[in-house]
Order: C-alpha cells, then sequence, then structure tokens
C-alpha cells in the first residue's frame, strides 16, 4: 500500500516568483527603452508567467524528487518503522534531513550499545571458560593418574580422590551461582519475604565464619553493644548470602590482625542501612565501577589464589536489586574498604 505524502509548494513558489519578477522586469525594461506603453500586457505576462513557471516546477518536483524521496522514506521505514512517527511523509527536504539525522542518531547510539554488549558477552565466555576450565583439568588430571594405575595405592587412591572431589565441589559451587544470578536477572527467584532481626543474623554470619577469620587473626565485631533488636522486612536467607558474601570478601582481602565491623543505621523513616567496613588492602578507583560484574577481579592471580567463583559481589548487587535495594562501596588502597545496602524496616 502506498504511503500519503504530503506536498509542499514552497519551491515551486519562491521559484516561480523569482523567474516571473526578472522575466517581468527585463519586459518592462524593454517596453521602456521602445517607448511603449503596455501596463495591462506586463500585468497578464506576470500572472500568466508566475502560473505556468509554478505548474512546471512543481510537476517536474513532483516527478523527479517526489519518487526519490517516497523510496528514501520507505528504504529507512524498511530498516527500522518504529523509529519515524506516524505522520505523513512529506517532500520537504528540510524535514526529511531532520528525520533521516534522528534516525542515524538513534542507530549509533544502538551501534555503540551493541558494541558494548558484544565485549561483555566476550569477556564473560572467556571468564566463564577460565573459571569451569581449571577445576575440570584439576578433577580430569587426578583421575586419569588414578587410571594409569595410581590406584592401586590406597593412600594416594583416597587423597586424589579427595581433590578430585574438591575440584567438582568448586564446579558445582560456579554453576549454582551461575544459576542464581540468571533467576534474578530474569526475575524467577522467588522472595519470601518474612520480619526477622537482622542483629541477630549478623552473630549468626560471624559465629559462622570466626574460624575463617581467625586463621588471619581478623576480629569480626559490631561497631557497638546492640542491646535492642532491630527488625526488618526481607528474605531471610538471601540477606544472609548477602551478608556471607561481604564477611567473607573482607576476611579474603583483609590484612592479618584486622577487623571487619557491621553496623546497622537508621537512614530514613522506613529504611535502616547496614555497613561492612574492613581495614584490608582496599580496591584502586578506576576498578570499583566495575567491581559488581560477573568474575571480574580486582588482583585477577591473587583472587584465584584466594578461591570463590567470582560472582559473589555480583549475586549481592542482584539480590539487593531484586529488594529494590540498593548497595554502595567507599574504598581507598591500603586503608580499606566499606560496603553499604539499605533495607526496609519491618512494620
Amino acid at each position: 500500500m502506498a504511503k500519503e505524502f504530503k506536498r509542499t509548494y514552497k519551491f515551486a513558489a519562491y521559484t516561480s516568483s523569482f523567474l516571473t519578477f526578472f522575466l517581468t522586469l527585463v519586459v518592462g525594461v524593454f517596453f521602456y527603452v521602445t517607448k511603449v506603453e503596455m501596463y495591462w500586457f506586463i500585468i497578464a505576462f506576470a500572472i500568466v508567467c508566475f502560473s505556468f513557471s509554478f505548474f512546471f516546477i512543481q510537476y517536474r518536483v513532483e516527478k523527479f524528487i517526489y519518487r526519490r524521496v517516497k523510496k528514501i522514506y520507505d528504504d529507512v521505514r524498511l530498516l527500522d518503522a518504529s523509529t519515524f512517527d506516524k505522520k505523513q511523509i512529506t517532500t520537504d527536504m528540510a524535514t526529511l534531513t531532520r528525520e533521516v539525522e534522528r534516525f542515524a542518531e538513534t542507530k549509533k547510539i544502538e551501534i555503540e550499545t551493541l558494541k558494548g554488549r558484544e565485549n561483555y558477552r566476550k569477556e564473560f565466555m572467556g571468564n566463564v571458560s577460565h573459571e569451569l576450565k581449571t577445576p575440570l583439568f584439576t578433577v580430569q588430571g587426578y583421575i586419569l593418574t588414578l587410571l594409569d594405575g595410581a590406584m592401586e595405592d590406597k593412600a594416594i587412591r583416597k587423597k586424589y580422590l579427595q581433590r578430585a572431589n574438591k575440584g567438582v565441589e568448586r564446579l558445582i559451587y560456579i554453576v549454582k551461582d551461575l544459576d542464581m544470578i540468571t533467576k534474578l536477572e530474569v526475575g524467577d527467584l522467588n522472595l519470601n519475604k518474612e520480619r526477622f532481626n537482622i542483629i541477630e543474623l549478623i552473630q549468626g554470619v560471624f559465629d559462622l565464619f570466626e574460624m575463617k577469620a581467625a586463621k588471619k587473626n581478623i576480629t569480626l565485631t559490631f561497631d557497638i553493644d546492640y542491646k535492642e533488636s532491630i527488625f526488618v522486612e526481607a528474605d531471610r536467607e538471601r540477606i544472609q548470602q548477602v551478608l556471607t558474601n561481604l564477611i567473607v570478601n573482607s576476611i579474603k582481602y583483609g590484612k592479618k590482625d584486622g577487623t571487619t565491623e557491621v553496623s546497622i543505621e537508621d537512614l530514613i523513616k522506613n529504611k535502616v542501612i547496614v555497613r561492612v567496613t574492613d581495614n584490608g588492602e582496599g580496591i584502586p578507583k578506576d576498578k570499583i565501577p566495575r567491581l559488581f560484574e560477573r568474575f571480574f577481579r580486582v588482583d585477577r592471580s591473587g583472587s584465584r589464589k584466594e578461591g570463590g567463583s567470582g560472582l559473589g559481589l555480583s549475586i549481592v548487587k542482584h539480590i539487593l536489586e531484586a529488594h529494590d535495594e540498593k548497595i554502595y562501596l567507599e574504598s581507598q588502597l591500603e586503608v580499606g574498604s566499606e560496603f553499604s545496602f539499605t533495607l526496609e524496616k519491618a512494620k
């Protein structure tokens, strides 16, 4: 079905007026020089000249330009019909130019976004393959060694099977974390919100990782002695995972004889903010914007020695976003880091 065009007559009118003025001036000068007084002829000539020029120019414009303009519209609309407003197509070149410029700008932004996503996809796939490859090769190495004859020695067999089991556990850990992030991103993970005491939950996480912290002589503590309970409304299990990931990170990258301190403060009437502060190695400013990306590590070699899936902070971010809450980060090299997030107070 042909598109309906809105014709403009400005070009034909301006050009006809110019031609009429010029030709009428020439005829007038000629009559003046030849002493002929035919004013009625000059007026009639101007009317006929303007009418003929206008209709002839408009016809030529519509025949040769109109079709080309229509083709441009059709070609561009074919690329993306949603980019253009549902208006009549015009032969006005200024309007067409604005439409095409707007289309080009939109496409430029889309192309840049797609390039960014493509780079992120490539990096993500590289990280996934690397994270899975290490434990897979480890497990394969131990199994092949056992198959080559080492299984005859009971001591070696038990040791290698235990190490292979650790590799499998790491694989399961990574896959489970990836599965959780995917569910969080697509909104497929249902939150079971309930009323609970955040002080009690934090103390439980402290007790869980007390021995891990003791290996580096790191103290897990509150900023003050909270004598009264602070109740929040959230998914208890998911918030425990958030606290676990943040506290484990603070232990991993904390200094020996250091401290991991947690505080809870009133933010606004219906919100509290939970802060997890350490005096560890800190994070460079240029790394902070990417810290919550999947598999992103500040120090890749050192981070892998510490273990983990590289997905902990990404999971933290997604869990809090699923709660419609925010997470904040302040860090300074050789001074420490502070992760803080908001929670809704229980009614």
